[in-house]
């Protein structure tokens, strides 16, 4: 971001996990409340974060990125409300 803040002179809009400007657009578009939304995916640092700290349920999927040992590791302090082996497990 440091260059791209240099060039214009101000700060960029962050856009991406674990910024809130995503969420705030869906529940705007989708008449929605965040604690209505579960956040969904394999990385802590930013699926988890992101749906933590923009006040959704988190559900991290074991499939990807994280595996259950680094999840369970007392070392971790990024806590999902929910997790999964597989996004198949929601059928």
């Amino acid at each position: 971001a440091g260059p791209i803040k240099g060039c214009p002179g101000r700060d960029p809009t962050v856009v991406g996990k674990p910024a809130p400007l995503m969420i705030e657009y869906i529940c705007s578009k989708y008449n929605l409340k965040p604690d209505r939304i579960c956040m969904v995916g394999d990385r802590l640092d930013t699926d988890v974060v992101f749906g933590n700290d923009n006040g959704c349920k988190s559900c991290l999927t074991l499939s990807g990125v994280t595996s259950e040992s680094k999840y369970l590791d007392p070392s971790n302090k990024i806590i999902a409300n929910f997790y999964v082996d597989s996004i198949a497990d929601f059928y």
